[in-house]
């Protein structure tokens, strides 16, 4: 997609709408990339090409606008749905906004066996060391190994539909990006708000690298530091800070999920209450990038070979394009299992090649130096 008026058309933006837009259509165009090289607009620094990119398109479509948001607080948090709400309404709100909760997504009985299987590593978790990760909260990971309920609320039909929806109009197949509980105790002061995407260098506004989810093991609430974000924050350039009044509190209760992808701007908040703060991490990154934890060492093969299928092609047991991920030019599938297929090309099976050739494709442009953006925006 060259830059002009009709790749701005296809986008949904008006020309007109830049700082220094004029009328001619060649002018228009340089217009465009001096707002690129002059950060106007916040540009990242991917740009989706090719006729398929509407899902790219959602993120592009405002990348003009920057009126901030109207004033809210916890209590008029929106995209709230039940648990029985449609995964694809879920995902179209996810995708406007940048996040959704589904209340009461799994019951009880799930609650308490995720609850059970971690509770001997609840025990023998530490409070951290640093202000970023809490140093009055408890956290560990790999919790694919250390729990079977944990591994259905991975697989949870609502949270595959949404990632489906942001990541696989740009991969294949997307991983397990991360596992890891978040036990915030009373006194707990707020996170600085961020976005998960830091641990890559890529600027934002891009398309949807994570998704993030967030389960409720405990009630959520403003006062016990239900996690803030900021709706809308997905579309925003690295260099817009948020207001207080745009930042909201999640409340859900026990058995609930937030969810959001890693362009939202989000972070824990301070625990207030007299009793802690109890959640589960899960979030998922598209299939071609590093893993921000090492699923392979988390769960090794061992165990991998014990687990659904399902799971295992998640953590990364599977090719993650054609010939992404290969092992002694075999699909990981096949090398967990000890299966040599003769006849499988090393690209991999026939429709995964076909499924990598309809994929929308990134463009690189140009890439500026500049650290992950922090945002300590006080909302007590």
């Amino acid at each position: 997609m060259r830059p002009g008026k009709s790749a701005l058309a296809t986008a949904g933006m008006q020309p007109a709408m830049c700082p220094t837009a004029v009328k001619s259509s060649v002018m228009k165009r340089l217009c465009l990339s001096m707002c690129i090289r002059q950060r106007h607009i916040g540009y990242s620094i991917y740009w989706p090409v090719g006729k398929n990119c509407p899902p790219s398109d959602r993120w592009t479509s405002k990348l003009f606008k920057k009126t901030p948001l109207k004033g809210t607080t916890a209590m008029e948090l929106k995209n709230t749905f039940a648990g029985d709400a449609r995964p694809e309404t879920v995902a179209a709100a996810v995708a406007e906004d940048g996040y959704a909760v589904v209340r009461d997504a799994v019951d009880a009985d799930t609650v308490a066996a995720v609850k059970a299987d971690l509770a001997p590593y609840f025990a023998q978790a530490h409070d951290g060391h640093e202000e970023f990760y809490g140093k009055l909260t408890k956290r560990f990971g790999a919790l694919l190994a250390k729990s079977t309920a944990v591994q259905t609320l991975l697989v949870h039909p609502t949270i595959l539909a949404v990632a489906d929806d942001a990541l696989l109009p740009h991969c294949v197949r997307y991983r397990v990006h991360y596992t890891g509980v978040m036990h915030l105790e009373p006194g707990e002061t707020r996170q600085v708000l961020h976005r998960d995407i830091g641990v890559y260098p890529i600027a934002s506004p891009c398309p949807p690298l994570t998704v993030a989810t967030m389960w409720a093991l405990s009630d959520f609430t403003r006062e016990n530091g239900g996690t803030r974000l900021v709706p809308g924050s997905h579309r925003w350039s690295n260099d817009r800070v948020p207001e207080p009044e745009e930042v909201v509190a999640t409340e859900m209760p026990a058995g609930s999920v937030l969810i959001y992808t890693g362009n939202t701007i989000h972070g824990g908040g301070a625990n207030r209450a007299e009793s802690p703060r109890s959640g589960v991490a899960l979030h998922y990154n598209l299939g071609w990038l590093r893993q921000e934890e090492n699923q392979y060492m988390a769960v090794p093969p061992e165990l991998a070979r014990q687990l659904p299928d399902q799971i295992q092609e998640l953590i990364g047991y599977s090719l993650g394009s054609s010939s992404l991920g290969v092992v002694d030019h075999m699909d990981p599938k096949d090398y967990l299992h000890g299966v040599r297929d003769p006849a499988q090309s090393d690209l991999g099976p026939p429709e995964l090649v076909k499924q990598v050739a309809a994929l929308s494709r990134f463009h690189v442009s140009h890439s500026a130096k500049g650290p992950p953006s922090y945002y300590d925006v006080d909302t007590d």
